[in-house]
């Protein structure tokens, strides 16, 4: 008898937890569904706007074309100089994340404090765009690549210091135990049991963000940090768009060489 009144009970409870968990889904959905329209009211998104703004979207990529590739031989320095930040600005990031990933990642930092510091240090980095800390230090230090070269370098010490605490953080643990075991220290234990694991991952992290910084240094010009984004820049003030085009055709294969670089680097190494 106690054993069908405990079956009753439990096939009754069964539909209310269903019930209860569809009205959950329900929410939900209710709730995203405002946030997007509450979004695309206060982005201003109009469908109609972008069909009455065509006629001059296709004005603009009229005048764009042909290309003027014959300004091509004057485009090879700024693209080398985009390409050469992008190179220093990887190299600076990966010099000031490398420490404060391994103190930023929970399982080997020294104390909670430096643990704790070292993470708001690369929130700060990272919540920062290139784009604002160009405009800090072209008013620094004037204008030209220097100022682009700290501004990658700075947004991108936070973004690598972010994966290279979490690539520490997943490591397994085996190797490391057996290292303490041993009565090894804490730096015998990382250089011998946690570097080898981590190295492949720095490695992908570190190529794809040299892949980033260079579609970033193309940007980074319209500031004045130089490279090819400032020739982008005074073309399209000029309104000499078929210069722009051609501009626009030298970034998309320069960030082509560097994606087709950058995983042939990966597979040869890793």
């Amino acid at each position: 008898m106690l054993r069908l009144i405990e079956g009753a009970s439990l096939k009754s409870a069964v539909p209310w937890r269903e019930r209860f968990f569809t009205w959950q889904r329900v929410l939900v959905v209710a709730l995203a569904v405002v946030v997007y329209w509450r979004s695309a009211v206060d982005c201003e998104l109009s469908p109609l706007t972008l069909i009455q703004g065509t006629p001059h979207l296709v004005d603009i990529v009229s005048r764009m074309l042909p290309p003027n590739f014959s300004i091509m031989g004057s485009l090879i320095r700024p693209t080398l100089e985009t390409v050469e930040m992008a190179i220093w600005g990887t190299t600076l990031a990966v010099i000031i994340a490398i420490p404060l990933g391994v103190l930023a990642a929970q399982n080997v930092s020294p104390h909670p404090i430096l643990y704790t510091l070292s993470r708001l240090i690369l929130n700060a980095l990272r919540a920062i765009s290139e784009m604002v800390f160009a405009l800090i230090f072209v008013a620094a230090v004037g204008l030209g690549p220097f100022p682009g070269v700290l501004a990658v370098a700075i947004h991108s010490a936070g973004q690598l210091g972010k994966f290279y605490a979490e690539a520490i953080e997943n490591i397994d643990r085996g190797p490391v135990e057996a290292l303490e075991a041993t009565g090894a220290h804490k730096i015998q234990t990382l250089v011998f049991a946690v570097v080898p694991q981590i190295v492949p991952e720095f490695i992908t992290y570190t190529l794809y963000r040299w892949e980033v910084n260079v579609r970033a240094a193309t940007v980074l010009g319209l500031v004045g940090a130089g490279g090819i984004g400032f020739e982008l820049l005074t073309s399209m003030r000029l309104f000499q768009y078929q210069d722009t085009s051609a501009i626009l055709l030298v970034i998309l294969l320069t960030v082509s060489i560097v994606d087709f670089l950058s995983s042939r680097i990966r597979s040869a190494i890793i």
